[in-house]
């Protein structure tokens, strides 16, 4: 049962099915990454790494943290001449139907093997062993025992510095000094998006108001259910926000729609990927901004390691200082401020300021 309540954050992740090829979607916008190839494992033909890619929950076309993935996929086919195997994402999947994935895309001769979100460390963990001259990398990834495998790179980002710089953002365009978060389901993972967020608000006004909602409590569904995001969303709208940022996966959409629906004035925060370019143009002049989260980076870093010969391993953070995170500016909204937020990112940096990675 989908639950709305007034409390910190949400996480990430997912299960799949093997396919060679990644769904359509019909959504309309602009440069989507999830219609801009539809056939790329299919048609792809270079002799450079054999990649297996398992998509996190929503599966690509989430216009958001799969679809990011896949635009790091498709960079290396463009230019690294990949080829690849997509998983197809599926609800309330089983731990052994994972790894059983896993396995199928290693017993193919896919090197590397790249889990999209943190539910396939424990499958990745499973399996690398029994695969040692293939590399693992996990997006969120962690080692569920003391010593990460020597097979796998657990690729992280610091979503609390991204997050700061768009709280700083909101903090800056609100005209109610009251905003919202919206986060997908409850877990540590998203808990670290509503913390730099208020963080990054209150670095401005020390006494705005942020009403923060989650639309599940542990079900993987919250991260694609649009109406979920929109009941959120339209809850914080109606109780005086003017500015709502989500963590939630494809149920995002669902909250530009309530920015929409409440009218002139009223923003949207976007997350992973410039959700700018992918919306309906009647969202677009709503999205004021979106926290990039460089899965695309980190999925194409992996994948060129193994061209070089010298694969990832270990925990890799992506973080301010590697561009591994940031903000967009499309649209055009938040020119004016730009020097502002680009000034706390410099304090972040240099270590001035410290982000927190929990409320």
């Amino acid at each position: 049962m989908r639950r709305v309540s007034k409390i910190a954050a949400v996480a990430c992740i997912a299960s799949l099915a093997l396919t060679g090829c990644g769904k359509n979607d019909d959504t309309k916008g602009s440069d989507k990454t999830s219609t801009s190839s539809a056939d790329l494992c299919k048609d792809a033909s270079g002799d450079g790494p054999k990649v297996g890619l398992a998509y996190d929950v929503g599966g690509r076309g989430d216009q958001s943290f799969n679809d990011s993935a896949y635009a790091g996929l498709k960079k290396a086919v463009d230019e690294l001449g990949a080829t690849c195997t997509e998983g197809e994402a599926t609800d309330g999947e089983a731990e052994s139907a994972r790894e059983t994935r896993l396995r199928d895309m290693a017993d193919a001769g896919m090197n590397p093997i790249i889990g999209v979100g943190f539910a396939y460390s424990e499958a990745v963990n499973a399996v690398a062993p029994d695969y040692t001259d293939i590399n693992f990398g996990v997006i969120d990834g962690f080692d569920p025992d003391a010593d990460a495998n020597d097979n796998v790179a657990y690729l992280g980002f610091a979503e609390n510095e991204g997050s700061f710089l768009v709280g700083v953002a909101a903090a800056m365009k609100t005209q109610s000094d009251h905003i919202g978060f919206v986060g997908g389901v409850h877990n540590d993972l998203i808990k670290k998006f509503e913390a730099g967020y208020v963080a990054g608000a209150e670095a401005v006004n020390p006494d705005i108001t942020v009403d923060v909602k989650y639309i599940e409590e542990s079900d993987l569904a919250g991260f694609g259910d649009p109406a979920g995001g929109k009941e959120a969303a339209t809850a914080e709208f109606d109780n005086g926000a003017d500015v709502v940022y989500h963590a939630s996966g494809a149920s995002g959409s669902g909250v530009f729609e309530a920015a929409v629906d409440a009218g002139d004035g009223h923003w949207a925060i976007g997350v992973d990927s410039d959700q700018y370019l992918t919306a309906p143009a009647e969202q677009q002049s709503h999205i004021l901004t979106s926290m990039l989260k460089r899965v695309d980076v980190a999925t194409f870093d992996m994948i060129q390691s193994i061209a070089d010969g010298k694969p990832l391993v270990s925990y890799q953070t992506y973080d301010l200082k590697v561009d591994g995170v940031g903000y967009s500016t499309s649209g055009g909204f938040v020119d004016d401020i730009k020097s502002d937020i680009d000034g706390y990112a410099d304090k972040i940096k240099s270590g001035e300021i410290k982000v927190p990675t929990a409320p």
